[in-house]
């Protein structure tokens, strides 16, 4: 009895495997290539408007942009699987632009010079403050040894966490998508501001975002973000890192790192007003949303929080 019952066990052990992996949103942040690109300065939580930056992004055909490989884990450990990101880099100054160099070292003890192209980069890299003020988010340059330097823009003193997101395209971890961190300190009299009530709209240089759906931790569940502004439907999203929008969320209390992407097509500069996503988010609780989008050529950063049970 049990002989016959095991296939047709396997079998539907099989399929609710693949329609759970059809349905997770990736949680790694995508690569950077060598280029130098734009940073986003530090937001204040009360801020309604972001600093904006120009930028060039390439338009990608494929039906579901943006869906790069799965990361493990939440980004709050500086090793995985034999990599790890190392840096001399454990204090930077307050109040003005700083260069945080770092590398990635392979099982080998080496670093890695060889990082796979995705978005269309090889490594991004983000900083946020311990109550989720200053995000900022970056493409560093990496020099012939290994060695990346991000430039930051002005840090307010306090506890930060650096994320490198990348994929090797060499070695044991080839293919994989890892998304380590290390902590920094800036000197200074810190002021913490409380995170912000849990909401459904922001507004960011004369544009509102409203995000429907519910997110459950751990379960993937439809997510919709709508851009309009002035009342109006937005159609003119440009491609950023070959998709409509980038959306990066912190946890509360412990700042570990989701990376979610849109599954709408892209199709020139026509995007919007509606951009999906599956929405999966590992914790419950309040986690803080950059929303990052394009529109002639001028970047925007929303940010806003929400509640997962």
């Amino acid at each position: 009895m049990f002989a016959s019952t095991r296939p047709a066990v396997r079998r539907r052990a099989l399929a609710v495997a693949g329609t759970a992996a059809a349905l997770a949103l990736t949680l790694a942040a995508c690569g950077s290539s060598n280029d130098g690109s734009s940073s986003m300065p530090g937001m204040d939580h009360g801020a309604k408007s972001s600093a904006s930056a120009s930028a060039k992004a390439t338009p990608s055909m494929g039906d579901m942009p943006g869906m790069d490989h799965m990361a493990d884990g939440n980004g709050l450990t500086d090793n995985k699987d034999g990599y790890r990101l190392t840096s001399k880099d454990t204090t930077l100054a307050a109040g003005k632009q700083a260069a945080y160099r770092f590398t990635v070292n392979g099982p080998d003890g080496k670093p890695v010079t060889d990082f796979a192209v995705d978005q269309p980069k090889r490594m991004h890299f983000y900083a946020i403050r311990s109550d989720l003020t200053g995000f900022q988010h970056l493409h560093p340059t990496m020099a012939a040894d290994g060695t990346w330097t991000a430039d930051l823009d002005t840090l307010a003193p306090g506890a930060w966490r650096m994320f490198a997101s990348f994929t090797p395209d060499s070695g044991a971890g080839k293919g994989t998508a890892f998304v380590l961190s290390r902590t920094v300190s800036v000197p200074g009299t810190e002021t913490k501001t409380p995170l912000p009530a849990a909401a459904k709209t922001a507004e960011v240089d004369g544009y509102t975002i409203t995000v429907k759906g519910e997110p459950m931790a751990r379960m993937a569940h439809p997510m919709t973000v709508t851009v309009t502004k002035d009342g109006k439907p937005v159609t003119d999203l440009q491609p950023y890192l070959d998709t409509y929008a980038h959306l990066t969320a912190f946890h509360e209390g412990d700042t570990a790192f989701a990376h979610l992407h849109p599954t709408t097509k892209v199709n020139g500069d026509h995007g919007g007003p509606e951009l999906s996503f599956n929405a999966e988010l590992p914790t419950s609780g309040n986690w803080r949303l950059f929303l990052q989008f394009l529109t002639g050529g001028k970047l925007h950063t929303a940010a806003l929080t929400l509640n997962v049970g």
